[in-house]
Order: C-alpha cells, then structure tokens, then sequence
C-alpha cells in the first residue's frame, strides 16, 4: 500500500469522494473511523473518516492478473 495526497484513483482517475466504491469493512476509532474500500477499478483504499471529513490515507496497486498473456 502506498499513501496518497491525491484526489481521485492513480488506476482509473475515478474521484475519492465518488460512487461507486465497496465497503470492505468499517472500523471505530477514538477519533472517528478507518474504512477499507475497494474502488471500481478493483484498488484496495484505506479511507480515513474524523473531523476533518473523510479521505483516502492509502491505497494499493491493481493486482497483476495471471493467465492473461499474449502469444
């Protein structure tokens, strides 16, 4: 996972704050909540919601899919 100061997906350029993205999982914390997101383009994001809104802290690269090669 990398972090990130950017605003929408490095993969597909879709918005951070954009639909659609899954919930993966929602976790409290003392100052808000971590959210594990997945984007459309299939990239793992941690999302950070607390005072100041919410946003991605980190996201992965797109897994490399096996089986896919040319001849």
């Amino acid at each position: 996972m990398t972090s990130t100061d950017a605003t929408a997906c490095p993969h597909c350029g879709w918005p951070d704050r954009g639909e659609p993205f899954q919930v993966l999982s929602r976790h409290a914390t003392a100052t808000g909540r971590t959210e594990w997101t997945r984007c459309g383009c299939g990239s793992l994001q941690v999302r950070v919601a607390d005072g100041c809104g919410t946003r991605v802290v980190s996201r992965s690269r797109l897994a490399v899919r096996s089986g896919t090669a040319s001849h």
